[in-house]
């Protein structure tokens, strides 16, 4: 057993080091070839490929004109994908921007295409009308933190204007004194009025509000070292600012950190509104506010889950269906799996992003794609197995 400079304990094997090797090497490095005939779906969905040409594909938006671009963490590229009128196909894959840092968090707003680095948030202008020569982009704010660990970046504009932009912890756990790690923070689309908006959030890599009541929804990644089920990660509402999510101190519910748990009582901290499952590296996650799919899976949350790294039975690498009631969580159920087949992973989900014509899009940075879920049967029954509390099963596994 040895402990990292912030605190972190960790255990090192040659599974874990040929297991970090395997999820981490760079996208060009990892690349596997999408199979979405594997994938399993409620009846009536189908699957199919968007793109295929995108290597490292991770956090994507959309523009008005229909351009998806979608960032890499890895990598170091943003890609336009265009469409040319088709609405099941990307005809044309465009490199905006290479050897960027961590570019992984795309927005969109007013014509301009905003990405973040690690350490700050860039401004491409009228991108749309230069996709093969792009603009020297504007800096926004430089104003974050440099750490890698964590600190590629989910952004997104809510429905106050503002850009929000995540601060992951710079360690596995531990507890800094600079407020803005473990945070979700938000500025005005110049950049001006850099705020904390939310704290105690160890690495947020998804976030949408909800179409009804406009609350800040947020998936939240667990931290490692604690064994296979334990902690879970986490699905979190913020109606309001100033909200303390618990990290380091409390995990899931109410489990304390062994190290940091002291420091804070349970009642101190917002509980998450769902607990999912343990490891998953629940990443990119909407609303679905589409046509296209049966009525019940209307304004619910589906989730892409990126799958476990260092897990002795891997789980996750899928992605699953939060169902609402009343405006709180009820229900988490697997809606697209296949990614994983036994032990080995030819696919990783990150994000997903609901296209005007109703179709799901999920992202894949391992096998470099992106796909397109739609629907053409008859009503779907609820989710694929019809059982819910989806986390309680995977915690007896």
């Amino acid at each position: 057993m040895s402990r990292d400079r912030r605190g972190g304990a960790f255990r090192v094997s040659r599974r874990a080091i040929f297991v970090l090797f395997a999820l981490f090497c760079v996208p060009q490095e990892c690349e596997a070839d999408p199979q979405p005939d594997k994938v399993r779906l409620p009846p009536g969905f189908e699957i199919g490929i968007y793109a295929s040409n995108v290597p490292g594909a991770r956090s994507m938006t959309l523009s008005p004109n229909g351009t998806l671009f979608v960032g890499t963490r890895d990598g170091g590229n943003v890609y336009a994908l265009l469409p040319h009128g088709k609405s099941d196909r990307a005809d044309e894959v465009v490199t905006i921007a290479r050897d960027l840092n961590m570019p992984n968090g795309v927005a969109f707003r007013d014509g301009a295409l905003f990405v973040a680095e690690v350490n700050r948030v860039l401004r491409y202008d009228g991108i749309e009308s230069r996709l093969k020569n792009p603009p020297k982009p504007v800096v926004v704010n430089d104003r974050f933190p440099r750490d890698r660990h964590h600190g590629w970046k989910f952004i997104r504009f809510g429905p106050d204007g503002m850009l929000y932009v995540p601060v992951g912890a710079p360690c596995n756990v531990c507890e800094e004194k600079d407020p803005r790690y473990a945070s979700i923070m938000r500025m005005r689309p110049d950049g001006a009025g850099l705020e904390i908006f939310a704290r105690g959030v160890r690495n947020t890599v998804g976030f949408d509000w909800d179409p009804v009541t406009k609350e800040l929804w947020f998936t939240d990644n667990g931290r490692d070292w604690m064994g296979d089920d334990k902690p879970p990660d986490e699905l979190n509402r913020a109606p309001r600012k100033g909200m303390h999510f618990g990290f380091p101190y409390r995990h899931g519910r109410d489990i304390p950190d062994p190290e940091f748990g002291r420091k804070m009582k349970a009642e101190d901290f917002t509980k998450p509104e769902l607990v999912l499952g343990p490891h998953v590296a629940s990443l990119g996650m909407r609303f679905y506010t589409g046509t296209m799919f049966p009525p019940g899976y209307r304004n619910q949350i589906f989730i892409a889950e990126h799958g476990s790294w260092n897990r002795s039975v891997p789980i996750g690498y899928r992605v699953t269906l939060v169902r609402l009631r009343s405006g709180r969580a009820a229900s988490y159920e697997v809606f697209a799996e296949g990614w994983l087949q036994g032990r080995s992973a030819w696919g990783r989900p990150v994000d997903v992003q609901v296209m005007p014509d109703g179709a799901l899009l999920v992202s894949d940075d391992k096998a470099g794609a992106i796909y397109r879920i739609s629907y053409k049967g008859r009503p779907a029954t609820r989710g694929r197995t019809g059982k819910k509390d989806l986390h309680e099963r995977e915690i007896s596994k």
